[in-house]
C-alpha cells in the first residue's frame, strides 16, 4: 500500500509574491535574515501581504540554533499573528517552521524560498543545530500551507549559492529515489527533479537566468519526494559533519554523494541505473549506468567549482579523525539513516570518511 499527500498550495512564476495579499491576513509575522531586511525584500514582502500589523524577525543565521528558534517562538506567541511567512533559504524556512510548530498558534504558514535547494517549502522537515549537532525535526505539522516560488527573487543569486543549493536538489532526488519509503508517486517527482536540475544547473551557474525557475521547481519536486520517501546516508553524514565543522550543507552533499552511491549500489543499483538513464547518461548494463551516474555527478561538481574532499572545503583531516567517533555516532543516530537502502553500520560511515576526507 502506498500513500502520498501534499497539503501545500504551490504558486510559481514571476511576481508570485503578490499573491500573499489574497490570503486575507491582518497580522503578519515575517521570519527572514539580515540580508533581506537590508535589501528591502522583507519590507516588500510585508507590503505584498496587505496586512495592517507586521512584525519582522530578522535574526536568522545559517544553521539556526535551538536557542534562536526559542527566541523567535516567544516573539511569535506574543505577537499572535494570523499569518507566518518565511522569506529566505533553507535556514530561514527551517527556523520559521520550528517556531510556528512550537508556538502552536492558529495561523497560516507560507514559505517563500529565495534559493533553489532545500525544498523546505513543501516538507515535513526542519533542521536545528544544538551543541554542534544538527537535529532534524520531522512532523507533518511542519509542512507549510503555501509555497510561493517567485522567479523574480532568483535574478541575483551568487554563483557559489547556485552550485551548493543545486547539489542539495540532486542529493534530495537521488536519495529519495532509492529510499526505503520510495513509491510510484515519489519516484515520479524524484526522477523529474533530478533530470531537470542536472540539465539546467550548468546554464544557471553560467548566468542564464531564464532557467532558474526550472531549478527552483526541481527543488520543490525533490522536496515533495523526500518528505515522504525519506533520505539516506548522504544527508545523515552531511548533518553530522556540518554541525561539527560548519561547512555549507550543499558543499557537503557534493563531496559525499558519489561515495554514498558507490556504497549503496549493490542493493540499489537498479534504481540508480534508472535515474542515470532518465537523465540521459546512458548505460546498457546497470553497472555501467551506475558508474555513469557517479561520474556524471563528479564532472558536474567540477564544473560548478565545488570541492571534492573535506580538505578542499577547509576541514583539517586530522580534526575529522580526532572526532571520527562523534561523527559516526551522530550520522547513525540521524533519522535519515532509517530510510537509507542499505543498513548503516559503523564501518560504512568510516569507509566514506576515508574516501572524502583528503590528505593530511
Amino acid at each position: 500500500m502506498e500513500e502520498f499527500s501534499c497539503k501545500t498550495k504551490i504558486i510559481s512564476g514571476a511576481g508570485a509574491i503578490s499573491t500573499l495579499g489574497s490570503l486575507g491576513a491582518k497580522r503578519l509575522f515575517l521570519v527572514t535574515d539580515p540580508y533581506f531586511m537590508k535589501s528591502g525584500a522583507a519590507q516588500r514582502t510585508a507590503e505584498a501581504s496587505k496586512c495592517a500589523d507586521v512584525e519582522i524577525f530578522d535574526k536568522v543565521q545559517p544553521d539556526p540554533t535551538v536557542e534562536l528558534a526559542a527566541e523567535g517562538t516567544a516573539r511569535l506567541r506574543a505577537f499572535a499573528p494570523d499569518l507566518v511567512v518565511a522569506l529566505g533559504g533553507g535556514s530561514a524556512m527551517d527556523c520559521a517552521k520550528a517556531m510556528a510548530f512550537f508556538a502552536k498558534g492558529n495561523y497560516k504558514f507560507a514559505a517563500i524560498p529565495t534559493t533553489s535547494g532545500s525544498g523546505s517549502e513543501v516538507t515535513d522537515f526542519a533542521i536545528l543545530t544544538h551543541n554542534k549537532v544538527k537535529h532534524p525535526l520531522v512532523d507533518k505539522r511542519l509542512r507549510p500551507d503555501v509555497a510561493i516560488l517567485d522567479s523574480d527573487l532568483l535574478q541575483e543569486l551568487p554563483k557559489g549559492l547556485i552550485a551548493e543549493a543545486g547539489f542539495d536538489v540532486l542529493a534530495h532526488a537521488v536519495e529519495a529515489y532509492v529510499a526505503k519509503g520510495a513509491g510510484t508517486m515519489t519516484d515520479l517527482f524524484a526522477q523529474e527533479a533530478f533530470s531537470s536540475a542536472y540539465a539546467a544547473l550548468p546554464a544557471s551557474y553560467a548566468g542564464r537566468k531564464e532557467v532558474r525557475l526550472k531549478v527552483h521547481l526541481a527543488a520543490t519536486m525533490a522536496g515533495m519526494a523526500f518528505t515522504q520517501a525519506g533520505l539516506g546516508l548522504c544527508h545523515a553524514m552531511s548533518h553530522s559533519l556540518g554541525g561539527m565543522f560548519h561547512v555549507a550543507h550543499g558543499r557537503l552533499n557534493a563531496i559525499l554523494l558519489p561515495s554514498v552511491i558507490s556504497c549503496n549500489a549493490h542493493v540499489a543499483g537498479r534504481k540508480y541505473a534508472e535515474l542515470a538513464r532518465a537523465a540521459g547518461m546512458g548505460g546498457s548494463a546497470d553497472t555501467i549506468a551506475v558508474r555513469n551516474l557517479r561520474n556524471g555527478l563528479i564532472r558536474l561538481r567540477r564544473e560548478l567549482n565545488l570541492p571534492e574532499t573535506l580538505a578542499q572545503a577547509g576541514v583539517d583531516p586530522r580534526a575529522v579523525w580526532r572526532n571520527a567517533g562523534e561523527i559516526v555516532k551522530a550520522a547513525q543516530e540521524d533519522p535519515c539513516c532509517k530510510s537509507n537502502p542499505l543498513e548503516v553500520e559503523d564501518f560504512l560511515v568510516r569507509r566514506i570518511l576515508e574516501e572524502v576526507t583528503g590528505r593530511v
